[in-house]
């Protein structure tokens, strides 16, 4: 699989992340050694709104956490991935269900069935990239507070 099968090209998302997409974190952890724990506090951080997803915590870094997509009483934009590869297609379906606008496998998850499902529905698909890297990268700084009301 090359490169570009993997993302979507830079502009397109930098577009993306300056949407400030509301992100769903699958599998966020409260053990603070985990790259899932590390990235959605970075998120929180850069400004994103990460709402954890993980059927075995009540609440990581401070906010509920939900078993699954479906479970999340709002919209979801980013379905950010800290599973591994095999568990992804049924993420892509959830992705799908709950009308997110993008699947994004982390760093190390590549999976072409996930990929498909989520494709064919219409999502951006991003695998075997880290989100926090890549704001990093194109975005570089923080979000500025939301407006109270906004978003």
């Amino acid at each position: 699989m090359s490169d570009q099968d993997l993302a979507p090209p830079d502009a397109e998302l930098r577009a993306l992340l300056l949407t400030r997409p509301v992100v769903a974190v699958v599998g966020a952890s409260i053990n603070p050694a985990r790259p899932s724990h590390e990235v959605m506090e970075a998120l929180i951080d850069l400004g994103y709104d990460a709402i954890p997803v993980n059927p075995a915590y009540p609440e990581v870094l401070g906010r509920k956490a939900y078993p699954d997509l479906a479970s999340i009483p709002r919209r979801i934009d980013l379905v950010d991935v800290f599973r591994r590869a095999g568990a992804t297609p049924d993420v892509a379906r959830q992705a799908v269900a709950v009308g997110a606008r993008v699947l994004w496998l982390q760093i190390g998850v590549v999976s072409e069935e996930a990929r498909r499902i989520a494709a064919a529905a219409g999502l951006v698909v991003v695998m075997d990239r880290c989100l926090r890297v890549e704001h990093d990268r194109l975005v570089g700084a923080p979000f500025a507070p939301r407006e109270p009301g906004a978003g």
